[in-house]
């Protein structure tokens, strides 16, 4: 039998486990930076980068270059004497 995986994948047992130790931290980091990035992008009015977050899926690397070097630089209120 030749196997497309590992043989450890295959065991009944062991999926379970894996896939909820890989999934779950995986899932909180990409849902913490999407929803950030969403959120700044929407009260930025970027409508291109909203919708570009939104329907592409990168694991939270697209939203923090985003963050990072793309979002409108806000002015403080402290800034407008």
């Amino acid at each position: 039998m030749h196997y497309i995986f590992p043989p450890f994948f295959y065991n009944q047992s062991f999926l379970p486990s894996f896939f909820t130790w890989l999934l779950f931290p995986l899932l909180a980091w990409h849902l913490v930076w999407k929803g950030l990035a969403l959120w700044k992008a929407g009260r930025n009015n970027q409508r291109g980068w909203f919708i570009v977050l939104l329907i592409v899926n990168t694991l939270g690397l697209l939203e923090i270059i985003y963050l990072c070097c793309f979002q409108k630089k806000t002015v403080s209120a402290k800034g407008r004497h």
